[in-house]
């Protein structure tokens, strides 16, 4: 099976700080580096490594942090590590807790891909769990994993916990082996379950045995689908009364959960995709309560549930899918930055319909920023604008500022372009005499307009400005442009009104260049008998000299004169 690795660098700064993702790097060694530097320059007061491992078939990410170091101790709830942790269990009921089977879903997601069950059919089964306990090696593992993730977080040694986890596994092995002996587990027609949840009310194991009996509902069903539907058809058929409704909604909406969190489930429901993009284009539509396309009898009725705001943690889980996908290192749409960019900018616009209680803002942010962290890096960029001319490197890397967030990802990017138009090859196209003066100037007013509109940090899209204003500044008195356009003619006011079309037509960029045609516009506007020559030069001027007047006055404005400044420089 296809796996990709990468390793996240996570630092800490103070001495209660939280945890930030600091970097991804492709290679074990460099991360380690990288974060054993960040302690020795004193940029952080804990650093540690995690190393995430992709599964191409199911979609699941395996986590192992590999190395921590810090110069203070700082003790982080277990639930908040990113390692696979166990919460506290004394009794085999804990295993059935919502923590408990999140952890066996993280540990043993092959086996329940391959199966084609969820957590909890798995843990009410006794079919299931004596063929995971024949598999041997996967068993001791999963046993093993836990531990050693416990141990770290306790003083207890780690044999000791494998002990009694092993202990405790088998404990609620035997007793679901013991109960289904007993014949304890119904097996009722999807019309019986609300009888039983109303049978089963008030008892302590009443979730249990209904678990048990769902499990059993789903034994025979051919594929995904068909349990959607299964689990559907029990919950739309349950009890009015408020605690055996209460009992089929919560089990229904856990088994739901499970499935929708579960990666080959929901490939399997949602079909093949040719991209990532398309995939997660999907995955939204079912968020929002709209069938995917081509979307099966269940899946399509689920999204009917989700419309109307029901079945929340599986919703929830559908929601922890989306932002899981949007930080893995798989590209969106391969080897194409800019269809990848399109297809990101879509896909925000469609989830962000979606947050709120299930999708927070904050998570959603952050899962877009480091997406677009791992774009802007030397290795994607310079295979974005290879082989391009300098105003088309220019132009690209632009778009790319369009369609990333984060202020860190931007100054990266722009860290990229000041290279790009501080060089050479871009000097030597914008002062290329074979090309007409006008239509460089206007590139290159076209270029600053796009870099001034950006979010990049003040500091370097004013230098970016700057230089693309000194190029063009340059270029022009190169060309004399502003001297042949006096030597053109002797009229005043058509020197006059040519500059000022030019100004408004975007030729020059902002700064000396502009600067310099609006001294020149006043010096004309300045000439005595401009006005009566200007109103001569206008057809059907006689009686409309007010408008006239208004008209210069409010393209002045536009060209940055003000109408004070103007007044008082045109001669009459």
């Amino acid at each position: 099976m296809a796996r990709e690795i990468h390793f996240e660098v996570f630092r800490r700064v103070g001495a209660k700080g939280a945890w930030s993702l600091h970097d991804v790097r492709s290679d074990r060694d460099s991360a380690i580096e990288l974060a054993q530097g960040l302690m020795a320059s004193e940029k952080a007061t804990g650093v540690k490594v995690v190393k995430e491992t992709y599964n191409d078939d199911t979609g699941d990410y395996l986590t192992l942090k590999i190395f921590e170091e810090g110069h203070n101790q700082v003790k982080v709830p277990v639930a908040q590590e990113d390692t696979p942790h166990a919460l506290p269990c004394f009794k085999p009921e804990d295993l059935y807790s919502y923590h408990a089977r999140s952890t066996i879903r993280r540990l043993l997601p092959d086996f329940l891909a391959r199966n084609r069950i969820t957590v909890t059919e798995l843990i009410h089964r006794p079919d299931m769990l004596e063929k995971l306990e024949a598999t041997g090696t996967l068993y001791q593992h999963a046993i093993q994993k836990v531990s050693v993730a416990q141990a770290a977080n306790t003083a207890t040694p780690v044999q000791q916990i494998v002990k009694g986890l092993n202990e405790l596994a088998t404990q609620a092995i035997q007793r679901v082996y013991r109960d289904q002996r007993k014949g304890l587990f119904p097996n009722p027609h999807a019309h019986q379950f609300a009888q039983l949840a109303e049978q089963l009310g008030g008892q302590g194991d009443a979730a249990y045995i209904f678990n048990a009996a769902l499990a059993n509902h789903l034994k025979d069903a051919n594929g995904w689908d068909e349990k959607v539907q299964l689990l559907l058809t029990v919950m739309e058929n349950a009890p009015a009364a408020e605690g055996p409704r209460k009992l089929v909604l919560s089990s229904i909406d856990a088994i739901m959960a499970e499935v929708m969190g579960g990666s080959a489930a929901l490939h399997e429901l949602m079909g093949p995709a040719d991209t990532l993009a398309v995939a997660l284009g999907q995955l939204v539509e079912l968020f929002l309560g709209r069938a995917p396309r081509d979307a099966k009898g269940g899946l399509s009725k689920l999204t009917h549930h989700f419309a109307a705001d029901d079945l929340a943690e599986a919703r929830t889980a559908v929601a922890d899918r989306i932002v899981a996908e949007f930080k893995s290192t798989k590209r969106l749409v391969p080897n194409s930055l800019v269809e990848e960019l399109k297809a990101l900018r879509s896909l925000a616009n469609k989830v962000v319909l979606g947050v709120g209680k299930y999708l927070s803002h904050e998570d959603l942010v952050a899962a877009f920023t480091l997406r677009s962290k791992r774009l802007v890096n030397q290795e994607v960029l310079s295979t974005h604008i290879d082989g391009a001319q300098p105003d088309e490197k220019v132009e690209r890397l632009l778009f790319v500022e369009e369609n990333v967030i984060g202020a860190e990802n931007k100054r990266l990017l722009a860290a990229f372009v000041l290279p790009v138009v501080n060089s050479a090859p871009f000097e030597n196209f914008f002062n290329n005499a074979k090309t007409p003066i006008l239509g460089r100037l206007q590139r290159l007013a076209a270029l600053q307009g796009k870099v001034r509109r950006s979010n990049f940090i003040e500091v370097q899209r004013q230098e970016i400005t700057d230089k693309i204003d000194r190029l063009a500044f340059n270029a022009a008195a190169a060309a004399r442009l502003f001297e042949g356009l006096d030597a053109r003619s002797a009229n005043h006011v058509e020197k006059a009104t040519t500059l000022l079309k030019l100004t408004l037509g975007g030729f020059f960029t902002e700064g000396a260049l502009s600067a310099k045609a609006r001294e020149m516009i006043l010096g004309y506007l300045a000439t005595p008998g401009f006005l009566a020559g200007y109103f001569a030069g206008l057809p059907n001027a006689e009686g409309e000299t007010d408008k006239a007047m208004a008209a210069l006055i409010a393209d002045l404005d536009k060209a940055g004169i003000t109408a004070e400044t103007g007044l008082r420089s045109i001669a009459a």
